[in-house]
């Protein structure tokens, strides 16, 4: 329940508090000094405070009420307080202002007024709580991936990414193909590192190969090799990258650009774990484990005739599905903030507000290696410590984006009946999701649902 601490030396105060509030449905504690107002803060879980300035009789100068401030501040940094005095002091009130305080509010008060204030406090203190819970269980979910698992330096914080670690990490020991999807530049081939650094043949080679990088008539010689004189150019033997993985894991990239000869070829040695070179009739043995990855869709290539079905499958054993940067804007910072300390160009650099604001409304269709580069742009282009958004050199409608997102984050209007089912309906009547994008708790949304009358569906 919603819980306010009230230090007022005078017990008609708290009186008077505890009927206005209780209306609302706010739980009162009373203490009548700043003692006793401390160790109710110390044992009791309080989403407010409103306190007295002065505590003596005949005591007008409002300092005992300065010396509470900064105790409970220092205690409970975020702790919102409300200033409540009969004799107003501006310069105090200013000074409080400037340290924290969240209201200063002369006797006797407005009750409409201060019901706003602390309905308004109450809430954004139960969404930052919950934002902080959030925050934390996502640390504390990645110390325990770091403590268990090799993650080969991979930076994140958002929720999306820390399950598609997981699940490479709980699969990593299984000695089964591992298919991961995503868009180019995501990150795919940091994914397949993971896997084979916490397989069971993570002391074995990892040897990659983009299969969209090369010509047709290359693959499969990269593939698995060829004898002198198998092709034109072919004038002394070749390994492949088979050979070069044995005992350990094999990354294909872009396996949807493997040309049908190299399919039929990928899926014997799936099968067998044999092959030819291209130019021999003896057979090879090996024992690899096969990552692979791609940004295509394979299913709609298997409908068209140009991926086989079987292999799709085969490869398919584990699949591993990697958002863009785009849908997983808790990492973009995190990941800005690498980049700039691990370039020579970002020595001493830093992000402005602004360049923040505009790093996380940019859309990022090139992902993490957009992102990368952009950085290493700015930090190149910056003429001081700060990078600002100019910088940047972000699209133009990006910088609306950050307009609009500045906007409302100071933004203080009261979400209406409109917005508020207009957020229902883009989060597809999932409420928590809707109060996060309003910027509300739950149960502040649920509030002003009943308040509206707008059913809970």
């Amino acid at each position: 329940m919603r819980t306010v601490l009230v230090i007022d030396d005078n017990p008609a105060v708290a009186t008077a508090l505890d009927l206005l509030f209780g209306l609302r449905d706010i739980r009162v504690l009373t203490a009548q000094s700043p003692e006793q107002g401390l160790e109710l803060l110390a044992r009791e879980d309080v989403g407010l405070v409103l306190q007295d300035m002065n505590f003596t009789a005949d005591t007008t100068s409002g300092q005992e009420g300065v010396a509470l401030f900064r105790a409970i501040r220092a205690r409970h940094p975020d702790l919102p307080i409300i200033l409540l005095t009969a004799w107003t002091h501006l310069d105090i009130a200013v000074d409080l202002a400037k340290a924290g305080a969240a209201d200063y509010l002369a006797k006797p008060w407005d009750d409409q007024k201060l019901l706003a204030s602390v309905e308004n406090l109450l809430e954004l203190g139960a969404s930052a709580r919950e934002v902080n819970r959030l925050h934390e269980q996502r640390r504390r979910a990645r110390r325990e991936l770091e403590a268990r698992y090799d993650l080969r330096g991979l930076v994140f914080a958002s929720d999306a990414m820390t399950r598609v670690v997981e699940l490479a990490c709980h699969v990593a020991r299984a000695d089964v193909p591992v298919l991961i999807l995503g868009p180019n530049g995501a990150g795919k081939e940091k994914i397949a590192e993971i896997v084979q650094a916490n397989s069971a043949v993570a002391a074995g080679p990892f040897v990659t190969l983009n299969c969209g990088a090369l010509p047709t008539e290359l693959i499969e010689a990269e593939l698995f090799g060829a004898d002198a004189g198998a092709y034109t150019g072919a004038n002394k033997m070749r390994e492949g990258k088979f050979e070069a993985a044995d005992g350990g894991t094999l990354f294909l990239d872009e396996i949807g650009n493997l040309p049908p000869a190299g399919q039929m070829k990928l899926l014997r040695v799936l099968e067998t774990g044999r092959f030819e070179r291209l130019g021999s009739n003896r057979e090879r043995q090996v024992k690899v484990r096969v990552i692979s990855a791609t940004n295509a869709d394979l299913p709609a290539m298997i409908r068209d005739g140009r991926f086989r079905e079987d292999l799709y499958y085969r490869l398919n054993t584990i699949q591993i599905e990697l958002p863009p940067l785009g849908e997983r804007r808790d990492d973009v910072l995190p990941l800005a903030r690498h980049f700039l300390a691990d370039s020579a160009l970002g020595a001493g650099k830093r992000l402005g507000e602004d360049a923040e604001r505009a790093l996380t409304a940019h859309a990022w269709p090139g992902n993490v290696r957009e992102l990368r580069n952009t950085l290493q742009r700015a930090a190149l282009l910056a003429r001081g410590e700060a990078i600002a958004a100019a910088d940047l050199g972000l699209p133009a409608a990006s910088a609306a984006s950050v307009a609009a997102a500045a906007a409302a984050a100071h933004s203080g209007d009261e979400p209406d009946r409109a917005a508020i089912e207009a957020a229902i309906e883009r989060a597809g009547g999932v409420l928590a999701q809707a109060a996060g994008e309003l910027g509300l708790s739950r149960q502040a949304l649920y509030r002003r649902l009943d308040r509206l009358g707008i059913k809970r569906d």
